[in-house]
């Protein structure tokens, strides 16, 4: 029976994807996005709109997966504030089609859903998974409603539920909407002489918990084994870094000179201080920790759009 992984084609799924290969069968979603080139071989890629549901119920029935990673998602805050239905379809909607057609399928199935730290209130210490929740966005609002549904999937329906509450992770691959590849894409594009030397940015007193996105995929990957129904994990790398400290190293990789200004289009409506996670459930289950520093996160996220920029 295969794996199937929701939003394949996309940043995290596609490191799923790699992260299961040559484990067993592995069926990749997508809707509209291809898979990266060298993720391509790696699955068998089906074109499903989650949004759909009788389109869900069908491939759900046909395929019968043992276990589905649930990676589709909207998952940018800054823009949840400029379309708040988005999130909300794609994040909720969609969770509840999935699992309308696993319960209609009646097959054994695990199901890992990738949610947010975003859904927590904010602290001036590590959260762990107990500590409480107050989204304050509308993308973390639909990552708190879509945990809810799962975990009561879990409890009406006998589906084998694991939910994380995964911290901020980038690498190669990442979209630009996001803080640090648009950061790097800036520097690619500088040091092309594409734009002229300067970057803008957002706020950078914020501090983030990063992890690589090679290793978030693996944690996901190791709760489908190893993980306990009906539970919450954080995936985190217990680091604070200043958004600053990391525009800082970034800057330092970079080829040229290069200056920095701010740019009001760039700040939130209302962003949280710290976000830093408590990981020690996921290591106890499962042993995982992180693999790739950060220092080589960043080698990798530049050098990706370096490629993209020249190409």
């Amino acid at each position: 029976m295969p794996i199937l992984v929701t939003g394949a084609a996309g940043f995290a799924g596609s490191y799923v994807i790699e992260a299961l290969a040559g484990s067993g069968d592995t069926i990749g979603w997508t809707h509209r996005s291809s898979p990266p080139g060298e993720v391509a071989p790696l699955a068998a890629w089906e074109r499903v709109d989650l949004l759909n549901p009788a389109e869900v119920r069908d491939a759900i029935a046909r395929i019968k997966p043992s276990a589905v990673i649930h990676c589709a998602g909207a998952p940018n805050v800054a823009h949840s504030w400029r379309d708040t239905l988005m999130p909300l379809s794609v994040n909720v909607l969609a969770t509840h089609h999935l699992f309308d057609a696993l319960r209609r399928a009646g097959a054994p199935c695990r199901v890992i859903v990738p949610g947010s730290a975003t859904v927590y209130e904010p602290a001036s210490t590590a959260l762990t998974e107990e500590s409480p929740v107050a989204p304050s966005n509308p993308y973390a609002v639909s990552k708190l409603a879509q945990e809810d549904l799962s975990l009561r999937a879990a409890r009406e329906d006998g589906v084998e539920v694991i939910v994380t509450r995964s911290f901020n992770h980038t690498g190669p691959r990442q979209s630009a909407a996001f803080a640090a590849p648009n950061m790097a894409r800036q520097i690619a594009q500088i040091e092309a002489g594409l734009v002229e030397p300067l970057i803008k940015v957002g706020n950078l007193d914020a501090q983030r918990d990063f992890t690589d996105v090679r290793d978030m995929a693996r944690a996901y990957v190791a709760l489908v084994q190893q993980g306990t129904p009906s539970t919450i994990y954080n995936v985190s790398s217990g680091v604070p870094r200043v958004m600053r400290s990391v525009l800082d190293a970034l800057i330092a990789r970079a080829r040229v000179a290069v200056r920095v200004e701010a740019d009001p289009a760039l700040m939130r409506p209302s962003d949280t201080p710290l976000l830093l996670g408590d990981s020690t459930r996921l290591r106890e289950a499962t042993g995982w920790q992180p693999r790739i520093s950060f220092d080589q996160t960043l080698d990798d996220l530049l050098n990706y759009w370096r490629g993209v920029t020249v190409a």
